[in-house]
């Protein structure tokens, strides 16, 4: 049975053609959702946006990093809210009910993958899939007090999914316990051969500083002991020759770039009626020209090495996932989008680079979420999910 109607608006309820699923395999007994964009045999999917969803027509077949679940034995109860477009990271959609944040109700879940971050720390499932361009498994994890992993760029296929900026676009999942996350983990990824899962942690000044303030910096530094207690000592990396703001811009100009070249025709064809930001959002992507573009490819390319040559090959960089708690969703606009530009200065190092990140739910500032994030350099993407045991182990002794 899919959920059609909850109390926390994670799902959508356009979609009722049934799903089936194998009835054993690693999976079995666990519900799963999924994010309005991913291609499920007979339903459509909307990506956040009511006239997208009015002239798209059924798939004709599932995608396949989804079926793979399926024939794994998860069973599939609905499909959940995202942000217009896929083109936002508070999970506010203008379109929809915002999803409701079980972890800290007062507060946003994150975007967006808003609806299924909502539907597991609610409970109503025990895996949702979302997706991360610019942060949107990450952050929404943080916020709602769950485990979200980024893959390795291309790790795990996004065929037949809507897409937003191509060369940064991942797919993503949450779970609330590392046990579900890792057999999810054993099916989209492989089973990791590796015993061993040794580690040099590393922490970059720069990225510690965008914390927001005492009281989050306090929990870190609590979080980061807690690493101490199971890596071992983390030792402070040399500065980046890029600095963050310059990363950040370069991140901003890829993506708006990428995700006008993929939507633009047709945001262009009509009226969209897109929400403010998101509209302000791709007006920004048409505005910049090619040769922009291959000057900020150039820089990320730079960056990717520089990054890659700092971890090698057991390198795990620690780093606050978000600058704290999530927002309040009474916040000002102002500080909303505040909030939201110095995430990104976090968030947009795995994007540009490409590397897995992974956030966990380690940390609490003002009784709300607050995540610690483990990025490693490319394909280490089991090795972080190892090492995130390691660490939730040892912060469940501490």
């Amino acid at each position: 049975m899919q959920i059609r109607h909850d109390s926390f608006n994670a799902f959508l309820d356009h979609s009722d053609a049934p799903v089936s699923n194998a009835s054993e395999g690693p999976l079995a007994g666990l519900t799963l959702a999924v994010k309005d964009i991913y291609d499920i045999a007979g339903q459509r999917s909307g990506g956040g946006n009511p006239q997208r969803l009015a002239e798209i027509a059924p798939a004709k077949s599932t995608a396949p990093s989804i079926q793979k679940l399926l024939d794994a034995g998860a069973r599939f109860v609905g499909r959940t809210q995202t942000d217009e477009l896929t083109f936002s990271l508070m999970g506010q959609n203008a379109h929809y009910p915002e999803p409701i944040n079980a972890a800290a109700p007062d507060r946003v879940t994150g975007g967006s993958s808003s609806g299924s971050a909502a539907a597991v720390a609610a409970g109503l499932v025990d895996i949702a899939i979302g997706s991360d361009t610019g942060g949107s498994i990450r952050a929404p994890a943080s916020f709602c007090g769950l485990i979200g992993l980024r893959p390795t760029h291309g790790a795990i296929s996004l065929e037949d999914a809507m897409p937003l900026a191509l060369s940064l676009d991942t797919f993503g999942w949450f779970t609330r316990d590392i046990g579900t996350y890792e057999a999810v983990g054993d099916v989209l990824l492989g089973v990791s051969p590796r015993k061993d899962e040794k580690s040099h942690p590393l922490r970059l000044a720069a990225l510690d500083a965008l914390v927001l303030g005492r009281a989050e910096a306090a929990d870190y530094e609590r979080m980061v002991g807690l690493v101490t207690t199971a890596l071992g000592k983390v030792d402070t990396a040399p500065a980046l020759s890029h600095s963050i703001d310059d990363l950040y811009w370069s991140f901003r100009r890829i993506q708006a770039y990428e995700a006008w070249a993929t939507h633009g025709a047709w945001i262009s064809a009509a009226d969209r009626r897109l929400g403010p930001s998101v509209k302000e959002r791709f007006e920004f992507g048409e505005t910049i020209d090619a040769a922009t573009y291959r000057q900020e490819t150039a820089k990320r390319d730079a960056f990717r090495a520089e990054l890659a040559a700092l971890l090698g090959e057991d390198g795990v960089l620690i780093m606050p996932t978000v600058p704290g708690a999530a927002p309040l969703k009474n916040e000002p606009f102002d500080d909303l989008q505040a909030y939201r530009e110095r995430a990104l200065r976090l968030l947009c190092l795995s994007g540009l680079s490409g590397f897995p990140q992974i956030t966990l739910p380690l940390g609490s500032v003002e009784g709300a979420p607050f995540g610690l994030s483990l990025l490693g350099p490319a394909g280490s993407d089991r090795r972080l999910i190892g090492l995130s045991r390691m660490i939730i182990d040892a912060s469940k002794e501490s």
